[in-house]
């Protein structure tokens, strides 16, 4: 490490004149692997009446630091340092001010491209504890903020804090200040504009009071997860007092579905919250929200609530997801919902009208539903889905009849399907049962290259509809890997259709494993109308 400076010192203690230092450091130097810090020092007072009388400031020009591990950086770093510090009866005086006029800091987690800030405080240092009597502190394009308190420097613990931040623009702050604090969150990757005022109040290291004001907030997520705009909220909050928060939107998204005007309004007492009925407006419906409760014990958040679905178009719900467009309204209901240390559970059933048939969802839970990782658990449970509209919907090819279908122990890890059982076939009881040819080569399709339909060879020329008697599909989803299975196993393989009749037709499977990616490809390419089967 090297270090160079060069004074001119001015002799015994007498106070300089105007103007003049005590000691004048125009070209200093701090050098290492690491590290490269020129500088100038000019002392302007060390002592008063013998007594200690600090009065200093020091320039860096284009310092340069870094550390081994990466984690703390500076590059062409030009800063005024000012410091006044003094003895008291009983304490240090201090006072200081930092002018970062330009280069650029990376502290991890954060990175600050370029100056034009300013930070001035004023206290004392007495029995081991720091007192900020005064601080302003001036981030450029960010806001102000004034803040006073304590800090015991033995443990660097605040003690007590009083701090104001009238005017935060957001669309400046949050990629500086709150992006690298939310990496692992639902909002690592959005988009935020508008404004914020914050107030903060902490005494013997216990948060009193607290009060965030948005205005005209937008905040959308670049993975398009969900939006939400012209946000307006008041959320008051006191260690004593209980209060009256409220929080709006003019419009916004959630998981591509498009959410209406709202309004909440709730009360705050301590660490928990009560709110009446709430209603979200979503697509042509609305979701209602009952008996809302929560607390936070712990450091874990803890709420219930009732839920309850209008009907909602289900041509609209598929469209907006991108799902192939569905016919008839689907609405639901659900007595309780419970949020637990990161879990949701449900108590009751989400039943969906679809495709004149009804789908059950049972034992659903999330875990961090808005988190990067999020999981899902559920039953689902579907009854009488009618095969006309179902294939029509999906381009299939015809089929006439009834399905049942049950989805067992569904686990979605990231809104992946990672485990189930699932099984789906003809419905119990007396109905019309005819498929198409279309149909019968599509369902081939899924059974892979080795899928073979056997039909009356005679007729298969003539017809275009056979009759079936029963038909069905089962996956075991394990490891990526899906295990086949139909209606009934044969010695090679498994029957997907099972014909009755005249004219009818069975359709084989004889993959009986096949990867899940591979089988999501072949619904692809069967819904896609690009799909082929071998018929012999």
């Amino acid at each position: 490490m090297q270090f160079q400076l060069d004074c001119d010192l001015m002799k015994g203690h007498d106070k300089p004149a105007s103007g003049q230092a005590m000691m004048d450091c125009r070209q200093g130097l701090l050098e290492s692997s690491h590290v490269k810090l020129p500088f100038a020092l000019r002392v302007n007072e060390l002592f008063l009446k013998y007594s200690p009388h600090l009065d200093a400031s020091i320039q860096f020009k284009n310092a340069s630091f870094s550390d081994e591990a990466g984690l703390h950086a500076a590059e062409k770093l030009n800063a005024t340092l000012d410091i006044a510090l003094k003895q008291s009866a009983d304490a240090w005086l201090w006072q200081g001010k930092v002018d970062w006029q330009s280069g650029e800091v990376f502290w991890q987690p954060f990175y600050i491209a370029s100056g034009g800030h300013q930070l001035a405080a004023s206290g004392k240092l007495a029995n081991g504890l720091l007192t900020v009597d005064s601080a302003h502190l001036k981030v450029k394009d960010v806001g102000e903020l004034d803040a006073s308190g304590q800090l015991d420097i033995k443990d660097f613990k605040l003690v007590n804090l009083n701090a104001s931040l009238p005017s935060l623009n957001l669309a400046t702050a949050y990629p500086v200040f709150f992006k690298p604090m939310l990496e692992k969150t639902a909002f690592a990757n959005a988009d935020v504009s508008g404004f914020a005022a914050l107030k903060v109040e902490l005494q013997d290291s216990e948060p009193r009071v607290f009060e965030l004001v948005l205005n005209d907030v937008d905040i959308a997520d670049r993975d398009q997860k969900f939006s939400f705009y012209k946000v307006n909220a008041q959320l008051p909050w006191s260690y004593d007092v209980a209060h009256t928060v409220s929080f709006s939107y003019e419009s916004g998204e959630l998981l591509s579905l498009p959410l209406g005007k709202t309004n909440i309004q709730a009360q705050v007492d301590r660490y928990s919250l009560t709110a009446p009925d709430i209603k979200l407006p979503i697509l042509d419906g609305a979701l209602h929200l009952t008996n809302i409760s929560a607390s936070r014990r712990a450091g874990q958040w803890y709420w219930h609530l009732g839920a309850k679905l209008d009907a909602i178009s289900m041509e609209d719900f598929s469209t907006r997801l991108k799902l192939p467009k569905m016919q008839g309204k689907a609405s639901a209901e659900i007595p309780l919902v419970t949020y637990a240390a990161g879990t949701l559970t449900t108590d009751g059933s989400i039943v969906l009208n679809v495709f004149n048939g009804t789908a059950t969802v049972t034992q659903l839970t999330m875990q961090t539903p808005l988190g990067i990782a999020p999981k899902l658990n559920a039953d689902i449970a579907l009854r009488n889905l009618d095969l006309g509209v179902l294939t029509s919907t999906y381009s299939f090819g015809a089929i006439e009849g009834k399905l049942d279908g049950d989805i067992k122990g569904l686990e979605l890890q990231n809104w992946k399907p990672v485990k189930f059982d699932a099984v789906v076939q003809s419905s119990p009881g007396k109905y019309p049962k005819k498929i198409s040819q279309r149909a019968v080569e599509n369902i081939s399709a899924l059974g892979g290259g080795g899928a073979a339909a056997a039909v009356q060879r005679s007729f298969l020329r003539f017809f275009e509809q056979f009759n079936y008697g029963k038909m069905g599909l089962s996956c075991r989803l394990r490891n990526d890997i899906c295990e086949m299975g139909g209606v009934e196993s044969t010695p090679h393989g498994y029957v997907i259709v099972k014909g009755s009749g005249i004219p009818a037709i069975t359709v084989m499977g004889y993959n009986e494993t096949v990867g899940w990616s591979e089988l999501l490809a072949r619904i692809k390419r069967v819904t896609d109308g690009n799909s082929k089967a071998i018929v012999r």
